[in-house]
């Protein structure tokens, strides 16, 4: 086999996806698990009823969602694809919550997608089309903090609502189509518009 794993965590539902790259006609296998806080707990034994730990050998490529998210979610997941990528030599994509909504919701236009968070303001970044690839879709602005009572600047907006298991489904779609191009793992980090030390 040669697995294709992807991890999100960037809402309190963990997506998990398994697809063999060498059967490219077969469906990949989606799990969510609702775990809200529990998710440090139970990273790992979720992990393991998808793909054991003995078979983690197999993979040859993962990818990881970076958020905008929760910020333990986020960090905690992105820790695990990199740790694994490193000691198992494969690439890892690194791809936004944001973006793989954006991906899913197919936007013929540039438009900013965000989420309100109460008493901060608007985490918001811009998508559209990406004139370098037809059809597909591209990350204009990356996610940053819109201050409670700052203006978002003009365009059309839509609410980056995290749908798991679908945006798994966009996350090994994406990965799977960069084929066996490179992707260190050092590159691949959380995003943090907000800090998570902040009142």
């Amino acid at each position: 086999m040669s697995w294709l794993l992807a991890l999100h965590s960037s809402s309190p539902v963990l997506g998990v996806g398994l697809l063999d790259l060498a059967r490219p006609d077969q469906p990949p296998r989606l799990e969510a698990f609702d775990l809200g806080r529990g998710l440090s707990n139970q990273l790992i034994a979720c992990l393991e009823t998808v793909l054991p730990a003995p078979r983690w050998g197999e993979l040859v490529r993962l990818a990881v969602a970076t958020g905008p998210g929760s910020f333990t979610g986020t960090r905690l997941t992105v820790v695990l694809a990199r740790t694994l990528a490193q000691q198992l030599q494969v690439p890892l994509d690194g791809i936004s919550s944001f973006q793989l909504v954006a991906s899913r919701l197919g936007l013929n236009e540039a438009t900013w997608l965000g989420q309100t968070l109460p008493r901060r303001g608007v985490v918001a970044g811009l998508y559209g089309p990406d004139p370098q690839q037809g059809g597909a879709v591209c990350e204009l602005a990356r996610p940053r903090l819109f201050a409670a009572g700052s203006a978002l600047p003009p365009g059309p907006r839509a609410e980056a609502v995290v749908q798991i298991p679908a945006d798994v489904a966009g996350l090994l779609a994406i990965s799977a189509a960069r084929g066996a191009a490179p992707a260190a793992w050092q590159t691949v980090l959380p995003i943090y518009p907000t800090s998570p030390v902040e009142p």
